[in-house]
């Protein structure tokens, strides 16, 4: 038996849900689709399918076989992809994971060039203010400002400038502060974030020539742990918030922001994309990596 070919024939009955489906897809007859799979389930001693003149069901071994084998088949296709096509011709499913800012602001908006580019690699975004753990949710790469995980493969892509804002009536009925302290002398109330994993409240930083400014004892009365939320926060006027200038611009353009403490402001954050060792020679991943390097040049520049 050849073993891949069977894994292959029935993953494609799985995907298609019939053996007359996955017969016609894959150009073969019925009836030798039907043998693949039943060398299959001898070869492992195990049913892999119900069969019934009206439908296949997939049993329980057969989803938890079928779950491991097709990223083990795709990441074939990725190899054979390396070696066989062109680095400019990847196709397949792309998973990627990243924060709401940088997803709604920086990666979506510039999607339909890298469509245009890569029109055979399907993209899966997940969009999470969490850190996802790639290698055991199986998620090709992520778009992330830390590099602190030794399992993985990461590289600097780029920078994005930090700002601290406020709506104009919060400063009309608190005062401007015009230095970092006064925000905990004078009272002043900051909206926090925090992790949705850790729960660990980001701390406010500061930055002006060679001073720096850490603040403790910071008034939060109200934290959220989503950067969207966390910028709506500030234009309902509930306190001072420090976010990424990016998602500050639009709102300060339109008069619902003010950037407070210009001179003194946090050192950039870096941006990484990360991706499983297993990855490494996806062209997927590759050619993403690239296209990201390159859009984050795009906005320094």
């Amino acid at each position: 038996m050849d073993h891949l070919q069977a894994i292959r024939i029935f993953a494609r009955v799985v995907e298609t849900g019939s053996f007359t489906r996955a017969a016609l897809s894959l150009d073969m007859p019925n009836t030798t689709v039907s043998k693949w799979v039943r060398s299959l389930e001898a070869h492992l001693g195990v049913k892999l399918l119900e069969r019934s003149t009206r439908r296949v069901t997939v049993t329980t071994d057969g989803a938890a076989y079928y779950e491991r084998t097709r990223f083990l088949l795709s990441e074939l296709d990725d190899v054979e992809a390396t070696l066989g096509r062109a680095h400019g011709s990847p196709r397949g499913a792309l998973r990627i994971d990243t924060g709401g800012s940088v997803a709604s602001n920086i990666l979506i908006p510039a999607l339909p060039s890298f469509r245009a580019t890569y029109p055979d690699i399907q993209l899966l975004l997940s969009v999470t203010d969490r850190t996802a753990d790639l290698i055991a949710e199986n998620i090709d790469c992520a778009v992330r400002s830390t590099a602190n995980d030794p399992a993985l493969v990461t590289q600097r892509v780029g920078t994005l400038r930090w700002a601290t804002v406020a709506s104009p009536s919060y400063l009309a009925t608190h005062g401007t502060p015009s230095h970092p302290r006064q925000i905990v002398d004078d009272g002043h109330s900051v909206v926090g974030y925090f992790s949705a994993s850790s729960g660990a409240v980001h701390p406010l930083r500061f930055a002006c020539g060679a001073e720096r400014v850490t603040l403790d004892g910071v008034r939060n009365d109200v934290l959220v742990s989503e950067s969207n939320a966390h910028l709506a926060t500030a234009t309902a006027g509930l306190g001072i918030i420090q976010t990424l200038e990016f998602m500050g611009l639009p709102a300060i353009a339109r008069g619902e922001l003010v950037s407070i403490l210009t001179e003194w402001n946090p050192e950039p954050l870096d941006v990484y994309v990360a991706y499983p060792p297993s990855r490494r020679f996806s062209t997927k991943v590759l050619v993403f990596v690239d296209w990201v390097k390159a859009l984050f040049a795009s906005l320094g520049s």
